[in-house]
């Protein structure tokens, strides 16, 4: 008799021991799928996010920086913003609030006036190059020429980017220079450089 009840003990024991092996599988299982919809989430929040970014254009770039909020309202009052939010693509040397502010109050009030349209378009466009030109594109091009490549502008005028001490310069009509100080802000039609300077046309 305690022979009998001691193989339905054990048996007891091994039944115990299986539905907790079984229990634990179940455990790990949905933990598994838990972990697994977690990265499934974060996973969509991510490619959401870097959707999101990549969908701006370079104006949109430019409109969500509040340092460019100048840049912005030039293009604005030049009737520029439709043309730089197009397909094709651009590259911005992009003037900076503080670049601005190197302008005499008094002229850059004068050109956001819509009299002189012509004239301010005519500024904003000397500082837009048509393709997408990565800081390593411009990098290779000054290497390729001796640390000085010669750029035209949507304005049909010329600036020439020039490298000195590991920097980027910008040379204008007028012999000014402007540096680069920011590189690669990637919209879906360009990129925008960031200079320090307005480069001005003759």
């Amino acid at each position: 008799m305690a022979a009998s009840l001691n193989w339905w003990y054990d048996f007891y024991k091994l039944l115990c021991g299986i539905f907790n092996c079984w229990h634990q599988v179940c455990l790990i299982e949905s933990s598994n799928k838990i972990y697994k919809m977690k990265n499934l989430i974060l996973s969509i929040t991510a490619l959401f996010i870097t959707l999101s970014v990549s969908s701006q254009t370079i104006v949109d770039a430019a409109a969500s920086n509040k340092d460019f909020s100048t840049l912005v309202t030039a293009l604005k009052a030049a009737d520029l913003v439709g043309a730089l939010s197009g397909e094709w693509p651009y590259t911005v040397f992009a003037p900076n609030n503080d670049a601005f502010e190197k302008i005499d109050s008094e002229t850059l009030g004068s050109l956001l006036k819509p009299e002189n349209v012509g004239a301010l378009s005519n500024i904003l466009t000397y500082h837009v190059v048509s393709g997408k030109l990565m800081a390593s594109d411009v990098t290779k091009a000054l290497k390729d020429g001796y640390g000085r490549v010669k750029l035209t502008a949507l304005n049909g005028q010329t600036f020439v980017a020039r490298s000195k001490g590991g920097k980027i310069f910008l040379k204008d009509q007028n012999g000014d220079m402007s540096e680069v100080i920011a590189t690669d802000v990637v919209g879906t039609n360009g990129v925008i450089h960031v200079i320090d300077s307005v480069i001005m046309p003759e």
